[in-house]
């Protein structure tokens, strides 16, 4: 089907929660070390070989507080090493932003609009009739190498609540006001007109689909990812930036703070944002929770150890919803965690995703 809107796309570019899953243990036995080894009853002698007893025991009181201090020392610095390793293996880990997840109420009409409309492609569909549930993935190319959608489509689920946390997702395109004129032209509804952004000089405009979700229309020279963005919104922008380093591995590309309208923004992601996908996490002053809704699913990044991943995303204080393994009837191993404001993400091995795509 041909598509009316394009996209900057340049065709020559192409466990356990406890500490000790990672060998270092958080719980130390003391053993109970008896009522000074009887003597509690002295006989009666001289003051002073009273009061070198009592000086006895008190220097072996205070030797095992040392010794308790010294292993708490000691495990710290256990724990603070296993950070620093882990924080060089994730830096080192193959990690790339695979697709993102969310769901729609009429499959057909979305694809439709997607492909027509935005410029997208179907690239494969996946139904599971025993789970009541239909996958189709859309992009600007190849999945093993740009980053999709991943539509569900759950049996007889007619409504979806997008909430007010998830914000937009952007594609690059090197006209947006000739893309917003084919966008009306196929019927689709512009909520923001083409002009410069809120606080700076780049020229975008806004689209919404039929389920709810917004699409930003980006000015950019040609890339290779025009699928280039996912916003979402976060109560504490310092935190989750220190999360999105440590625990994924992403680089803080930029920030920009607009007082006038009250709201900064940080770019995180695995390259430069005009050439790769990035998630744009979104600080409005004073607001520190949002309504997640049940429409917007989770994000999908490659690994190549989603057992390693898991207990360095634990380590940097995240929290697992699925333990490492495999998914039953596909046998790709996954991993499943929330950020600090509760964002799903899925890590996915490597080959076992290269493999599903064969």
């Amino acid at each position: 089907m041909a598509s009316t809107l394009s996209p900057c796309l340049n065709s020559a570019f192409r466990s356990s929660s406890s500490i000790t899953r990672f060998g270092i243990s958080a719980r130390f036995s003391f053993h109970h070390l008896g009522s000074d080894d009887g003597l509690d009853f002295v006989p009666a002698v001289p003051q002073l070989h009273c009061f070198g007893l009592k000086a006895s025991r008190l220097s072996r009181r205070e030797g095992r507080s040392l010794a308790v201090d010294g292993a708490e020392s000691a495990a710290k610095a256990s724990i603070s090493a296993a950070k620093e390793n882990g924080l060089d293996w994730v830096k080192k880990d193959n990690r790339r932003m695979l697709h993102v997840v969310y769901r729609v109420r009429d499959l057909d009409r979305t694809i439709k609009f997607y492909t027509e409309c935005l410029g997208m492609k179907l690239l494969r569909k996946r139904d599971r009739p025993e789970e009541r549930y239909t996958n189709a993935f859309l992009g600007y190319g190849p999945e093993d190498s740009h980053f999709v959608v991943e539509l569900t489509y759950n049996y007889k689920a007619d409504k979806y609540d997008i909430g007010t946390g998830f914000g937009h997702f952007g594609i690059a395109v090197e006209d947006v006001s000739k893309a917003v004129d084919l966008i009306k032209a196929k019927g689709g509804k512009v909520t923001r007109e083409p002009g410069p952004v809120k606080g700076g000089s780049t020229v975008i405009a806004f689209v919404e689909d039929h389920n709810g979700y917004k699409f930003e229309l980006i000015e950019r020279n040609a890339t290779p990812e025009p699928l280039c963005q996912v916003m979402l919104r976060v109560g504490d922008l310092d935190r989750s930036i220190e999360f999105y380093k440590k625990a994924f591995g992403m680089e803080l590309l930029r920030t920009r703070d607009s007082p006038e309208y009250k709201y900064t923004i940080a770019m995180m992601g695995y390259g430069p944002e005009d050439t790769n996908p990035v998630v744009e996490l979104t600080y409005n002053y004073g607001v520190t929770e949002y309504d997640k809704g049940n429409a917007y699913a989770q994000i999908a990044i490659g690994t190549d150890d989603v057992y390693k991943t898991a207990e360095e995303i634990e380590l940097s204080g995240g929290k697992i919803t699925r333990e490492p393994g495999p998914l039953p009837g596909i046998n790709t191993k996954i991993t499943a965690c929330l950020d600090p404001d509760g964002w799903k993400t899925v890590f996915v091995d490597n080959i076992d995703f290269q493999k599903e795509l064969e």
